[in-house]
C-alpha cells in the first residue's frame, strides 16, 4: 500500500509517499524558514499563504521523486490537528480533493501521534515504550502502549521546551530558528558558566509535568544572579548553560518515569529531538540496559513521511475518515495517568 502523506500544520509544507508503513519512497519538505526569519518567528498568515502557493508543487515533487504517477497512490493522509488553523486547512482541503479525484481512502492524522510514531519507521521498538515528544508547542511524556493507545504522564504547564529555546535565542539575537542556533552555540560554550534553576512541581500528581517559564525568565531577566563570574558572559556560555538546564529538567522526569513504569524502551520525537545534547543524554540510558530510539534528523522536523506511516497503521485496521472532518488547532484529549 502506497500512502501519500501531507503535512502543513505549521511552516513546513511537506508531502511524502510511504509504502507499507516503513519504506519511504519520497519525503519532500519545503521549508519557510528564510521567509519567516525577518520576524524571528512563524507568522501564521504568511505560513498559510505560502502553503497555498506551494502544496501542489510539493505533492508533484513527491510523486516525481518516488517515480510514481498519481494513479499509483492507494490512500491519502493529512494532518488535521493540532497546529496553525489556516495552515492545517490548506493541507486538509487539498488532501480531500486529491483523495476524491483518485477515489482512494482518505484519513486524517493527529500531528502529535505522528511525531511519537516517527522513530518506528526506521528503527521499530516493541510496545510498550516511554514516548518523549519534544516539539515546539506540544511536549508530552507518555506511555505508548500501541500506535493509537497513549497514556500521558506529564506535559508542559506553560512554555514548551522548543518555545523556551526560541524566546531565549530571540532575546539575545542568537539566530533563527532558536533551537538550532542555541545547539550550535552551546557546542562552543561552558555549560556551567550560569547555574540556572531547574524548577520542580511539588504536587504528587504533577511530578512529570514541567515548567520552562522560570528558566526562560532566569536566562533573560536574571542572568547575573546565576553567573559564575570566573566565566565569560558570552552568547556561547549562555546557550550552553541554558541548554544544559533545559534538557536536564526533561531527563530527570524521564528517569523518574522509567523507574515508576518499569519500561525498558524510550523513543523521542519532535523538532527538539534533533538537539545534539538531548540525544547524547538519552543515549546514556543505554548503559543501564534501556533501548533508545530516535528518528533521523529529517524525521524530527514536521514531515509527510510520519503522517503517511502512521496512516498505514490505521488503514490496515480498516479505519477511514469522512470528508466532512475538519481541522482543529487544539491538542486532542489524551488519557492522562491518575496518580494514587
Amino acid at each position: 500500500m502506497k500512502v501519500l502523506g501531507i503535512e502543513t500544520s505549521c511552516d513546513e509544507c511537506s508531502a511524502a509517499i510511504v509504502e507499507d508503513g516503513h519504506t519511504i519512497l519520497s519525503n519532500v519538505i519545503a521549508t519557510q524558514i528564510e521567509l519567516h526569519k525577518p520576524y524571528e518567528g512563524v507568522v501564521p498568515e504568511l505560513a498559510s499563504r505560502l502553503h497555498t502557493e506551494w502544496i501542489s508543487q510539493v505533492v508533484q515533487s513527491a510523486l516525481d521523486r518516488a517515480q510514481l504517477l498519481s494513479k499509483d497512490i492507494d490512500a491519502v493522509a493529512v494532518t488535521n490537528r493540532p497546529g496553525l488553523l489556516g495552515s492545517l486547512l490548506v493541507g486538509l482541503s487539498f488532501a480531500k480533493g486529491y483523495s476524491a479525484s483518485l477515489q482512494v481512502p482518505f484519513i486524517t492524522i493527529d500531528h502529535i501521534r505522528a511525531h511519537l510514531f516517527a522513530s518506528q519507521i526506521e528503527a521499530p521498538l516493541a510496545y510498550p515504550y516511554l514516548g518523549v515528544l519534544v516539539a515546539g508547542g506540544h511536549p508530552v511524556l507518555c506511555k505508548v502502549l500501541d500506535y493509537d493507545e497513549i497514556e500521558v504522564l506529564g506535559t508542559a504547564i506553560d512554555d514548551a521546551i522548543g518555545e523556551a529555546f526560541d524566546k531565549v535565542a530571540k532575546h539575545y539575537g542568537m539566530g533563527y530558528p532558536g533551537g538550532v542556533a542555541i545547539d550550535n552555540l552551546a557546542k562552543k560554550g561552558n555549560p556551567l558558566a550560569f547555574l540556572f534553576p531547574g524548577p520542580t512541581l511539588k504536587e504528587k500528581h504533577r511530578i512529570y509535568d514541567i515548567s520552562y517559564s522560570g528558566l526562560k525568565t532566569a536566562a533573560i531577566n536574571q542572568l547575573d544572579m546565576f553567573w559564575d563570574q570566573s566565566s565569560e558572559k558570552s552568547l556561547e556560555n549562555i546557550a550552553a548553560s541554558f541548554q544544559r538546564t533545559a534538557v536536564n529538567m526533561l531527563v530527570k522526569r524521564i528517569r523518574l518515569a522509567l523507574q515508576e513504569t518499569g519500561l525498558k524502551r524510550i523513543s523521542a520525537g519532535g523538532g527538539v529531538a534533533a538537539n545534539s545534547y538531548l540525544r547524547s543524554e538519552l543515549k546514556k540510558f543505554e548503559e543501564g540496559g534501556y533501548e533508545v530510539s530516535f528518528p533521523s534528523l529529517k524525521l524530527c522536523t514536521d514531515n509527510g513521511a510520519m503522517i503517511a506511516a502512521l496512516a498505514y497503521q490505521y488503514l490496515k485496521d480498516g479505519k477511514r475518515s469522512e470528508y466532512s472532518e475538519s481541522a482543529s488547532a487544539r491538542v486532542t484529549a489524551f488519557k492522562k495517568k491518575q496518580s494514587t
